[in-house]
């Protein structure tokens, strides 16, 4: 099977409510998107295509090459079609796999019994063909092949990623109750922030927002922090291709930026945990770390900059109380320190989010994990809102 340079269906998965940043990617790099969905996008391209979408895409989760569909109603139907595929001409035979699936039907009770039945069908085939059967398990950092059926209908792919995209692979320190690197790269990109004005985080955690705007401006893909994908453990792989790609990433970085991006946080160690994850991501020059209670966060005094806060959302007891004065406070930061910016609150908790004091202009709907969060933006102008002549005059 030539798949590196066969057009095939290309299931590109991310986070739910990232599916329109990831399309935004996707065509910014020249792709022809066939469809969107709510966790994702279809393309129609070569599995060789692939490894450049897997290098530079910041909201993708997977992106899975397809190879057959067909019509089953049991596990046994689906070992039949699996071990009728030709995989002793993708999985080398010394090689390693692992199988994941996405089931709905109602024969299946787990999806790790398809899972058992597609790896055994896999197994069997390559060792009736080539006499030695290949080593299998759940890590996915060598070829990964992927089941999606519901009801009827299934679909058999190559996972070209691997391990997840979604993680950006800088951050070796994870912090406490840190953002996804894909969601942190969609709610920047969801902000009106230029790339060029100042970018403030105030109680910043493990630094994701504020690294993945330096990221952002700098061109800096997620391609240049990883060096194994689910594409180079399939048979006709050309590691050129690979390399080829990641010099471009590397050509393309914009260096001596004049950028003003400022990450603070009341810990100490989660201000170092910030520096030494950027400096990981290679941008730690880029960012001013602050040890501070937000309120005394410096905000460069330029218009067109942004704020962006993440706190927390009072999902455990006792702390409700004590995060109102919080959001209250936050508020109050905005408006007296950040006049001229646009001002934005990542919240999972809408009550919370009345105690800002301020009308949001845009209200913008994310997930971090299952929580159904909101991105709230406010306008914080430097000035009246109105120009002085269209003011209402008072009676004397």
């Amino acid at each position: 099977m030539q798949v590196f340079h066969t057009k095939s269906k290309v299931i590109i998965t991310c986070n739910k409510r990232l599916s329109s940043y990831l399309a935004d990617e996707v065509s910014a790099l020249g792709f022809t998107i066939i469809r969107s969905f709510p966790t994702g996008v279809e393309l129609n391209i070569t599995l060789t295509e692939c490894i450049k979408l897997n290098l530079n895409l910041r909201c993708a989760s997977q992106i899975l090459y397809h190879l057959r569909s067909f019509k089953i109603n049991s596990p046994e139907e689906l070992y039949r079609e699996v071990v009728d595929m030709p995989w002793e001409e993708l999985i080398d035979f010394s090689g390693y796999f692992s199988v994941t699936s996405n089931v709905d039907n109602e024969t299946i009770t787990t999806p790790l019994f398809t899972n058992l039945k597609v790896k055994d069908a896999i197994v069997d085939r390559i060792k009736e063909k080539k006499g030695i059967r290949p080593n299998s398990g759940a890590d996915a950092n060598k070829t990964v092949i992927h089941l999606y059926w519901k009801d009827e209908n299934a679909d058999i792919f190559i996972d070209t990623s691997g391990e997840t995209l979604a993680k950006h692979g800088y951050r070796k320190i994870p912090g406490k109750a840190p953002m996804l690197e894909a969601l942190a790269a969609g709610v920047v990109m969801s902000t009106k922030w230029d790339q060029k004005s100042p970018f403030i985080n105030p109680m910043c955690g493990s630094g994701t927002l504020a690294i993945e705007a330096a990221l952002l401006a700098t061109n800096r893909r997620p391609g240049l922090y990883r060096m194994n994908y689910g594409f180079m453990h399939i048979m006709g792989y050309d590691e050129q291709e690979f390399f080829a790609e990641r010099r471009i990433l590397k050509d393309q970085v914009i260096k001596n930026l004049d950028l003003k991006i400022v990450a603070s946080d009341i810990s100490e160690d989660a201000v170092e945990v910030t520096r030494r994850n950027a400096k990981t991501a290679g941008v730690d020059t880029l960012i001013t770390f602050e040890v501070c209670d937000f309120a005394d966060t410096p905000v460069p005094q330029e218009e067109n900059g942004v704020v962006v806060f993440n706190p927390e959302y009072g999902e455990r007891l006792g702390v409700h109380s004590q995060l109102e004065l919080t959001y209250k406070r936050i508020g109050d930061f905005m408006k007296k320190e950040c006049k001229g910016y646009t001002g934005y609150i990542f919240t999972g908790n809408p009550d919370l989010a009345k105690k800002i004091g301020l009308k949001a202009a845009r209200k913008l709907e994310f997930y971090n994990g299952k929580l159904d969060c909101r991105m709230l933006e406010y306008e914080l102008y430097s000035g009246s809102r109105r120009p002085e002549g269209e003011r209402p005059v008072k009676d004397l």
